[in-house]
């Protein structure tokens, strides 16, 4: 599983949907490691009928699909899993009802982050580490902080939040098992460009 989380797309949905899927088909062809639906504002139909759509793309690469927040579009797609927040179902109830699906949990403490390990989840998503244009309200959380979760738990850890091309070089040492980017990819000028860079970019840290 480590090796799909290198480099994880979390979609931000602020064109047509024709543009948003091309959008992420180009981004699983040209090196995202696993793609993360995020919606926050659309019906339980809207968003079903629009994670068929993207599960469709994702498989034809290869790519897991992981279902933000929702557990029930999770396993009416039949995505590889659901990641989850504080404000969500509780982690252990969420890890009953998707069965061996993978689980991500969003963490901003160490405590919480054990928490999460301990009740079920199959990675944390630790952040925001720098400041985000998406609309979601986030935290800071530090670097120091980040670097206590991936030293006080066994599961793999990506780093997430305004996280952007020229910053990727914060994380190397840091211990995590890849970066969730939004809008870095989601609204590049060509986002084939950019998500090969970021590879790039990873690959030099990753091999240290």
């Amino acid at each position: 599983m480590k090796n799909y989380l290198s480099l994880y797309l979390v979609t931000n949905r602020e064109s047509e949907e024709a543009e948003f899927l091309q959008r992420i088909q180009e981004a699983c062809q040209h090196g995202v490691t696993l793609v993360q639906l995020r919606e926050k504002e659309l019906s339980t139909h809207a968003f079903y009928e629009l994670a068929k759509k993207v599960k469709a793309i994702t498989e034809s690469y290869q790519i897991p699909l992981i279902i933000n927040d929702r557990v029930d579009i999770c396993l009416a797609v039949d995505a590889a899993g659901v990641h989850v927040g504080d404000d969500e179902l509780p982690v252990q109830t969420v890890r009953k009802l998707i069965g061996d699906k993978w689980l991500g949990v969003s963490a901003k403490t160490l405590t919480r982050a054990q928490e999460a390990e301990a009740q079920g989840a199959d990675y944390l998503g630790v952040g925001a580490i720098f400041p985000t244009q998406t609309k979601v309200i986030t935290q800071a959380t530090s670097m120091e902080t980040l670097k206590a979760i991936t030293a006080g738990v066994q599961i793999p850890v990506v780093a997430i939040g305004g996280i952007t091309e020229e910053r990727l070089s914060v994380f190397e040492g840091s211990g995590v098992a890849g970066v969730a980017v939004v809008s870095e990819i989601m609204k590049a000028e060509s986002v084939a460009q950019k998500v090969k860079k970021m590879r790039e970019k990873i690959a030099e840290w990753e091999g240290k």
